[in-house]
């Protein structure tokens, strides 16, 4: 019999700081108004100096691991566009610190499609009788690479982690994930970027003959908005589509849209395409802004926890991020109570 991943865990955290639209406006050039019309964004949460990513992944790990009633598993794959170091991957330390001892763990770098992402590489590991149980984790400190300068990155991305448990199980039963659809188009790269820290910018002292050294400003995060929005609408609804005909499910029958939080006008396009009904559609960004990697499991919970997403509901998860990439993935919605 074929084995599929089963959702039987979810849990977040975001760090404790709110920064709201009216404190970047006090140093920005933007307003309130501005930020709440362009993205849909109010609040955001930001990690204190000293908080990493991997302090909020483990966070969300533990809480992921308590609402499954787990004792362990023995694969922990973390998402994250901001490792704690460049090397090693912060997930073997996230594991250790989750008292998970000896398992596989490993990083996955697929910018705010890393999630899902995720979820189909734990799953294929656990088809593949690799693993029995897996921890995915989302986890991000957009905060730590952003210009502070910058109104068009500053005001939308926010820190946070969400995970999930996965189990091996049957394809049939509530919670199983149902397939992925996953792409990428590379020529696409300058479009979402950080441009320093890897192996195109050698580190200061290294440099040869000619080569510029590194520039304070290449570690910032930088994103070409307007190209992006348009790429992510027309991936995210091919991708989303194409796991609807992968599942057998037609648009009107989906209860739940769960999509990667970019910008609510993004989701509702999306829905648009898809024939769906915007009301449709979880929104969460409002209140934490873009958390890349951690959007989806951190949407899902506040879904789950304000009663809109209820045990038997078709639940699609779709995302799209730098590389670029983009992926989606489906599932009915098991009796998981987020933690």
């Amino acid at each position: 019999m074929s084995r599929a991943a089963v959702l039987t865990g979810l849990g977040t955290f975001v760090p404790p700081r709110v920064v709201t639209n009216e404190e970047l406006a006090r140093t920005l050039d933007t307003s309130d108004e501005w930020i709440r019309t362009r993205t849909g964004i109010t609040q955001r949460y930001w990690a204190e100096p000293g908080t990493a990513t991997g302090d909020l992944a483990v966070a969300a790990g533990e809480r992921a691991l308590k609402s499954a009633d787990s004792g362990g598993v023995d694969l922990v794959v973390l998402a994250t566009t901001t490792p704690d170091h460049p090397c090693p991957a912060t997930a073997p330390e996230v594991a250790s610190r989750l008292g998970l001892e000896n398992v596989a763990a490993y990083d996955i770098a697929a910018v705010c499609s890393g999630f899902v992402y995720g979820l189909a590489s734990a799953a294929g590991a656990i088809a593949a009788g690799i693993a029995e149980r897996a921890l995915v984790i989302g986890a991000e400190t957009y905060s730590t690479i952003l210009d502070p300068d910058d109104r068009t990155t500053s005001v939308i991305f926010g820190d946070g982690a969400g995970a999930v448990v996965l189990r091996a199980g049957d394809p049939a039963e509530p919670g199983a994930l149902l397939g992925y659809d996953l792409g990428s188009d590379g020529s696409l790269k300058d479009l979402i970027l950080v441009p320093g820290g890897g192996s195109r910018q050698r580190a200061a002292g290294t440099a040869g003959a000619g080569e510029p050294g590194p520039r304070p400003a290449d570690s910032y995060f930088s994103m070409q908005g307007q190209p992006v929005f348009r790429h992510a609408v027309t991936r995210m609804a091919a991708s989303s589509q194409a796991m609807l005909d992968r599942a057998g499910w037609a648009p009107e029958t989906v209860d739940w849209f769960v999509g990667h939080q970019a910008n609510v006008r993004i989701l509702h396009a999306v829905a648009d395409q898809l024939g769906m009904a915007r009301e449709r559609t979880v929104v969460h960004l409002d209140r934490v802004g873009n958390t890349s990697a951690a959007s989806i499991p951190l949407a899902l919970a506040d879904a789950v926890t304000g009663g809109l997403i209820a045990p038997g509901d078709r639940v699609l998860m779709s995302a799209f991020g730098g590389g670029v990439t983009w992926g989606s993935t489906a599932l009915v919605w098991p009796g998981v109570v987020a933690n």
